[in-house]
């Protein structure tokens, strides 16, 4: 079970590390093509997304791999589970497809689950 958890906390911790990144670095103009919902964000909420998925997947690798509050990582799953709900619910206004979302909200929430029995 451990490798299973390794495995998905390192994909996802990378999709939310490159999406992340993403926001963080390309202006809203060009954001705007690839992400329609980013239209009626304010650039500023636009980097705050960004900000809190690369801490997300930092939270997702780096307390469980150092063993320095390892709480933390169930912690962070739960939120980026919260986070993908949020987007589900944006991807579902918008008539877009929000199964990659999805999938990440359920692989959060997995990890969770994994990463709270390995402790308790």
């Amino acid at each position: 079970m451990t490798t299973a958890l390794w495995i998905a906390q390192g994909l996802a911790a990378l999709v939310f590390l490159l999406t992340g990144v993403l926001k963080l670095v390309t202006p809203k103009e060009k954001l705007v093509g690839k992400m329609h919902w980013a239209a009626t964000w304010p650039p500023g909420r636009i980097k705050l997304l960004g900000l809190a998925e690369v801490a997300g997947a930092i939270g997702l690798v780096v307390p469980a791999a150092l063993h320095i509050a390892p709480v933390l990582t169930p912690i962070a799953a739960v939120c980026l589970a919260l986070l993908m709900l949020g987007a589900i619910q944006t991807h579902r206004r918008l008539h877009e497809n929000f199964v990659p979302a999805l999938v990440l909200a359920v692989v959060c929430v997995a990890i969770a689950a994994g990463r709270t029995s390995l402790m308790g």
